[in-house]
């Protein structure tokens, strides 16, 4: 038995095994920096949770065998000395596994059984095969031998704590195959509707094909495009619960969310090859717009988060995304997205404007997506120039799609709006020399060593030149030889894992760069993009990376740092190209 390979190697514990429209992957990762010795099966829906663990078994000894894993984006395989198992996905609810030499052991991750948690396991004689139906994802698990030989099955029906599960070997000289099911209730018992070598092959060009949709530009000199676009590919779920639209989760590690800026980035790397996915991914947080207007923090399968909004980049993001589409946005589409941002750009303009004032608040550092910035610590409830930068652009793209859609007035009060915003912008929080932050409340200001306080590099061609000069040059302090560190590495409040007090983020990298080449600093904006570029060339996709050594940490398989990797590529392959 031989196995061909699908694409680029990884590894599963920095990225899960999965393919696009499942929301389960097979990996170690079964919680919040938690690996488990097995490869787990992990769903994702009402959370995340370790259903199933699968144990190669050495069958001489009926026990846990010794392997290592390897995984390209169509096949993952457990390989020993006297074997290998092999699985790969049939469809996204449907993992088909084969053996030789080495069998398999499928067990319930839970061993306790409560009347609200835990995996109930049973044989169904109507499908004829085994089923664990798990209380925390509210679906069923359902194993069909197709050959080979059922060594063990325990705990079928047992209540309380037990071991449930079975193991699978091969028939003397043989091999042996099974498959497993994600399901809901019930479904006709288990077909193969072709062999295991093709569904790999199917696999394979399914991701071939994306990856080519995606990063047609890549070559020698974008080493990680290919790997990128797997992150991308495998985090996305097809519409179910609540969310409405097949959406790039950040993760299918533990950060297994849509939040409210994130998919922004998402939406811009899938624009130009596979459109209707980019354009999902840019509406599915508007889908959960509230009466006010406000977007929700996160959305994922069971719950909407409103507890806390994101910066309002959607306007900066909404006017490059349809620039980088293959066909432009026909009239029904623009008003949508009007309409949207209307509504989205009258939150902050009411419901967070102080009675009098001019610029808007944030309520906590959650709010601008920099949790913890140094910005926030004199005070949580702050008027901030990231925020107030992002709005003049947002306020910009509103008056350029009023135009667009005949309502004259409508792009003049945008446009005036515009002006006014980042007059008073200058006015209040530019000190000649930086920007500045302020209390919403009492009115107090002060500066930080936080990036964030130079985000306003956004507004690139609105800003006058002697302020974008001063920015880069603050800019350029903020640099280390990977990237861009969001607190100064000098400052006392430096942190190498603090979250945004320090190590280096994606958004930020591409905010940031596009601020700098839209103002006319090229150099810079080069340079800002090669040290990114090559950190994840080196280190992979992680939520962010230490600033100084360029490890990858926390969540180590980003979809936003993934696809910032493929915008920051694709640039630059065409800058080469000319």
């Amino acid at each position: 038995m031989t196995a061909a390979p699908t694409g680029p190697a990884f590894s599963v514990h920095d990225i899960p095994f999965s393919t696009r429209g499942s929301w389960f992957d097979i990996s170690p990762v079964i919680a919040e920096k938690t690996y488990a010795e097995d490869l787990h099966l992990v769903s994702h829906q009402n959370g995340m949770h370790g259903v199933l663990r699968l144990v190669p078994v050495n069958p001489a000894i009926s026990d846990r065998a010794e392997t290592r894993v390897e995984a390209t984006p169509g096949l993952l395989s457990w390989i020993g000395e006297s074997g290998r198992v092999d699985l790969a996905y049939e469809s996204p609810d449907t993992v088909r596994l084969r053996g030789s030499g080495l069998g398999i052991g499928v067990h319930a991750a839970a061993q306790a059984l409560t009347p609200f948690s835990g995996t109930y396991f049973f044989h169904d004689p109507a499908a004829g095969a085994h089923v664990f139906t798990s209380y925390e994802t509210g679906r069923r698990y359902r194993m069909t031998v197709l050959s080979g030989t059922l060594t063990e099955a325990v705990g079928a029906q047992a209540l309380g704590s037990a071991d449930r599960g079975l193991a699978i070997t091969e028939d003397v000289g043989g091999s042996w195959e099974i498959t497993v099911e994600e399901l809901d209730t019930a479904r006709p018992p288990y077909e193969s509707s072709a062999t295991f070598d093709e569904i790999v092959e199917s696999a394979r060009r399914a991701f071939a094909d994306f990856v080519d949709a995606v990063a047609p530009w890549r070559s020698s000199a974008t080493p990680a495009a290919e790997l990128a676009a797997y992150v991308v590919w495998s985090a996305t779920v097809r519409p179910t619960g609540l969310v409405t639209r097949p959406a790039v989760l950040m993760s299918k590690h533990w950060m297994d969310k849509v939040w409210s800026w994130d998919h922004c980035f998402n939406a811009l790397a899938l624009a130009p090859g596979s459109p209707e996915l980019a354009l999902d991914q840019f509406h599915l947080p508007f889908d959960h717009q509230d009466a006010a207007g406000a977007l929700p923090d996160s959305v994922t399968h069971s719950e909407v988060l409103h507890n806390f909004v994101k910066p309002p980049i959607h306007g900066w993001a909404f006017g490059h995304l349809r620039r980088r589409l293959p066909t432009p946005p026909d009239r029904a589409q623009l008003a949508q997205a009007y309409a949207r941002l209307e509504r989205w750009t009258n939150f902050w303009l009411t419901a967070r404007r102080a009675p009098g004032a001019e610029l808007p608040y944030y309520q906590h550092g959650n709010d601008s997506g920099w949790d913890n910035a140094t910005t926030f610590d004199p005070e949580r409830v702050v008027v901030t120039a990231d925020l107030a930068a992002f709005l003049v652009l947002q306020l910009h793209e509103l008056a350029g799609l009023a135009e667009e859609l005949g309502e004259a007035d409508a792009a003049l009060r945008w446009t005036a709006a515009a002006e006014e915003t980042q007059t008073a912008l200058l006015d209040q929080l530019w000190t000649g020399e930086r920007f500045v932050a302020r209390g919403a409340a009492g009115g107090d200001t002060w500066g930080s060593a936080s990036l964030l306080d130079l985000m306003p590099i956004v507004l690139g061609e609105h800003l006058p030149g002697e302020i974008s000069s001063a920015l880069a040059d603050h800019i350029k302090a903020h640099l280390t030889p990977y990237g861009l560190a969001t607190e100064l590495t000098t400052s006392p409040h430096y942190l190498a894992d603090g979250y945004w007090r320090g190590p280096i983020w994606a958004p930020a990298t591409v905010l940031v760069e596009d601020g700098l080449r839209r103002a006319g600093h090229h150099r810079l904006a080069d340079d800002v993009s090669a040290r990114f570029r090559a950190l994840c060339e080196t280190h992979g996709f992680a939520e962010n990376f230490d600033a100084l050594t360029g490890t990858g940490l926390r969540d180590r398989a980003y979809t936003w740092t993934a696809s910032s990797y493929l915008l920051l590529a694709e640039a630059h392959a065409h800058r080469g190209s000319r």
